[in-house]
């Protein structure tokens, strides 16, 4: 585990330099910005791996890109008085559950607070352990709905920019390809929803995407979004999320970190940069 995360440090410091040219100053970020992060960190090995790829990766981006990263399990900390000491509230893998946890997150992006989510942050399903039962945060903020189905394994895709103008896809290539992932497909259309501006999408060139064993979990075609903001909120919502484990054999060693991949590196630092320098 040590060498991964090692080898995973020298990617980021890498991509860091690519993103300046060479030694890089900073001096042009005009306000430091705190980012909090809250996660769970208990549910899928794919979603804990995530959570600790993305505790090494914030750091080291935060300390060259003018932004402070600070990381919390305990939800009991989404209260009015804890979200007021941040600028960015990123959730990694889970949602809020409590009433109050909700209400306070709520008031949070509606008094023009910021946020970034994760894959499963945005999972809803009806039976399960996270029914759909927060019909703003998963119809009006997310526009998503429930969950419908996904691919397997976790493959690469490639991944169109749908908003070229957008700051959180400035100068990224009109395709690229991602790291692995379980990509989600959603009840509601999300391209019919006004509020909602998608920003990447599954590229065709990647059909058929995911390997099965289950022939429903390999995608032939269609339109499936993978990045959006709703034009109501300060919010960006990504799909990627789900590191590749070896779950044959019974190992749990990642076979993928999301953030081993340049571009996609690039697509998270913008929208992250974009939410974090906007006005509270």
């Amino acid at each position: 585990m040590q060498i991964r995360l090692s080898a995973t440090f020298l990617l980021q410091i890498l991509f860091l330099v690519s993103l300046t040219g060479s030694s890089p100053t900073f001096a042009q970020q005009p306000k430091p910005f705190k980012v909090i992060a809250f996660f769970t960190g208990k549910n899928d090995q794919a979603h804990i791996s995530f959570a600790k790829d993305a505790h090494t990766f914030f750091p080291v981006v935060g300390k060259k890109m003018g932004f402070s990263y600070d990381s919390i399990s305990n939800w009991d900390n989404m209260n009015d008085a804890y979200l007021a000491n941040y600028d960015v509230v990123i959730f990694l893998d889970t949602r809020p559950e409590k009433p109050e946890q909700r209400a306070a997150f709520e008031k949070y992006m509606k008094n023009g607070g910021a946020w970034l989510g994760f894959h499963f942050s945005a999972f809803a399903l009806t039976p399960s352990a996270f029914p759909q039962n927060w019909d703003w945060y998963h119809n009006e903020f997310l526009g998503s709905g429930q969950y419908k189905s996904n691919t397997w394994r976790p493959t690469a895709a490639f991944l169109k920019v749908e908003r070229e103008k957008s700051p959180s896809t400035k100068k990224l290539p009109k395709v690229f390809k991602s790291a692995p992932n379980e990509w989600y497909r959603w009840e509601n259309d999300l391209k019919s929803n006004p509020d909602i501006e998608i920003l990447l999408s599954i590229d065709p060139s990647s059909f058929p995407l995911g390997t099965g064993p289950k022939q429903h979990e390999i995608w032939h075609s269609g339109y499936y979004p993978v990045a959006w903001s709703n034009r109501k909120y300060r919010m960006v919502y990504m799909n990627m999320g789900h590191n590749d484990i070896d779950y044959e054999n019974k190992t749990n060693k990642d076979l993928s970190l999301t953030f081993d991949n340049q571009t996609q590196n690039e697509f998270v630092i913008n929208a992250l940069i974009w939410l974090g320098k906007g006005k509270k």
